[in-house]
């Protein structure tokens, strides 16, 4: 049987999502909890790979284990047993091919940026020191749109196929106290959004023109665009799959 974990996670205390050598990650701490609960080795796939320090407060994960399970009862087992910055929603049935990963349809993330000190939000946002104009940052949003190349945008040296990406949303938004910006994609490359980020904050600072915009993203070229943000301010906040496809009622 394959099931489908869905989950958030405040990433403060992670080195990203993916398991790596004698650091803490949230595959390697949800792995631990499965293998205790279930009692047999237990490897998850996840969604994406998030980095050091980012959130997730919608993701999702699979793995296969050859027993049916009781999903409500593993669900609250796993609550009880993780600590309080991981939070499982739901366990539950997939088709035996169902991927975390393979399968999504589009994902979107959100950064969240702000020139005031908020106490309350510390480690979820990030602190600017400069004022902005929210309107050519999303005259600059749309014409990101235009595109569907955005290797000026990608990490170096990574191992993908292609840096075509079909955006379908990209906006700033005001909400309270903190300046949001929303992507969504049918895909993203590795840093892609915290340097999209950066870049568009610097044509709202005035740092950068919306011509300026156009040709860094012409170039191809990662060092033409603006500074990678941090990652306290990022969260994934959507994965969106073919579920009539997928998930298999209990």
């Amino acid at each position: 049987m394959r099931y489908f974990i869905h989950l958030a996670y405040n990433g403060t205390n992670y080195c990203g999502w993916q398991t790596q050598p004698d650091l803490p990650t949230v595959q390697l701490t949800l792995e631990q909890a499965l293998t205790t609960l279930l009692r047999q080795p237990i490897a998850i796939v996840g969604c994406g790979r998030t980095d050091t320090g980012v959130h997730a407060s919608d993701f999702y994960a699979h793995f296969a284990i050859d027993q049916n399970i009781d999903c409500a009862q593993l669900t609250f087992k796993l609550n009880s047993l993780l600590p309080t910055d991981i939070a499982i929603f739901e366990v539950f049935p997939v088709r035996e091919n169902a991927h975390a990963r393979f399968d999504a349809t589009a994902r979107t993330y959100q950064y969240h940026v702000s020139d005031r000190r908020l106490p309350f939000q510390q480690g979820l946002y990030c602190r600017i020191y400069y004022q902005l104009d929210i309107e050519l940052m999303n005259q600059g949003a749309r014409i990101l749109m235009e595109y569907e190349d955005f290797t000026s945008f990608a990490k170096l040296h990574t191992q993908v196929k292609t840096n075509i990406c079909h955006l379908t949303e990209a906006h700033w938004d005001e909400v309270g106290d903190e300046w949001v910006f929303t992507i969504r994609s049918n895909r993203f490359l590795r840093n892609m959004v915290r340097s999209v980020t950066g870049t568009l904050l610097d044509v709202g600072r005035g740092k950068l023109t919306l011509e300026g915009l156009r040709q860094i993203v012409e170039r191809k070229d990662r060092c033409a665009a603006g500074v990678s943000m941090p990652a306290q301010g990022l969260f994934l906040t959507k994965v969106e799959y073919p579920w009539e496809e997928l998930r298999i009622e209990n």
